[in-house]
């Protein structure tokens, strides 16, 4: 299979999954694209996140902490999650929210969690389904599902979070936040809407907010864009130089040659270990920058 063939496919596998295309347009394009239905299941089995991939950290990780967590956003709403924080870990441990993709909160999403656990910071994974019953197991459902969720509603569950977490009450923590495609667009989101409550953001392809939004932004901000992205790109830019241009501390890297998603090693046709891991080190890096390893 050519790259061309390949990108064309990834292109329109995100207008399928992120702009409402019906799947029966979708799969007939796919169709003609790869040259028969065989041929394009093959290539949708590459392009779309499989549930069955291995974890890069086991969830039986001895040198963890795991848990499922529930907890109430405000009265009579409830959020469902999943926390990861090493083995004895100082309760005032520096805190990372990890965002989800419009899949919900599911396998990767938890692996990634622990990942950052792993780096010695605490990982709080928030399913932003909870109220609409939390992430199903059917991906096309959870994505139905995020089509219809309220954002405004969902961005002041996510300021609640870590207006919470940063008090006394909740520990005061150190507050940082990583989230992938839609949660990459949330983190941008949330930076424009937590003040100085949350002290790091890192998008990854997220959509971005307008550019006139930028001014409200007081978390230092890192952006991880994928070259071939021209979606999430042409919101995502400007943004981004909006924030150059307000004098905030925001850094933008752009990774030529990889496709959306480029971080989720479930994706095998979208997957780019170099530019994931180059950007995740990145990641680690800036969070130890701004979260550092111990509370205060």
């Amino acid at each position: 299979m050519s790259d061309d063939i390949r990108d064309a496919a990834i292109r329109l596998y995100d207008r399928f999954t992120h702009d409402g295309m019906d799947r029966r347009d979708f799969m007939a394009r796919l169709t003609r694209l790869a040259g028969s239905a065989a041929a394009a299941n093959a290539l949708l089995l590459g392009i779309a996140a499989s549930p069955a991939a291995a974890a890069i950290v086991p969830p039986d990780d001895p040198r963890l902490e795991l848990r499922d967590l529930e907890w109430e956003i405000s009265p009579g709403r409830k959020m469902k999650g999943y926390g990861a924080a090493p083995v004895e870990a100082d309760p005032g441990l520096p805190l990372v929210l990890v965002i989800h993709e419009n899949r919900g909160l599911n396998d990767h999403i938890r692996d990634v969690a622990r990942r950052v656990a792993l780096a010695g910071l605490s990982a709080v994974a928030p399913d932003f389904l909870s109220p609409l019953g939390g992430t199903p197991a059917d991906e096309d459902k959870a994505r139905e599902m995020i089509g219809t969720l309220d954002l405004a509603a969902a961005t002041g569950d996510g300021v609640a979070i870590i207006k919470w977490l940063s008090s006394p009450a909740g520990g005061s923590r150190k507050v940082g936040a990583v989230g992938f495609c839609w949660g990459g667009a949330m983190v941008n989101r949330l930076a424009v809407a937590s003040g100085p409550e949350l002290r790091a953001a890192v998008p990854f392809y997220g959509t971005a907010p307008d550019p006139a939004e930028a001014v409200k932004v007081e978390t230092p901000m890192l952006i991880h864009l994928a070259g071939l992205d021209e979606r999430v790109n042409k919101t995502a830019l400007p943004f981004a130089k909006a924030l150059e241009a307000a004098g905030k501390d925001v850094t933008t890297h752009v990774y030529p040659n990889v496709n959306h998603a480029f971080h989720n090693d479930t994706s095998a046709e979208r997957y780019d270990k170099a530019a994931a891991d180059l950007a995740w080190r990145r990641t680690l890096d800036f969070f130890a920058r701004h979260l550092g390893t111990t509370a205060g």
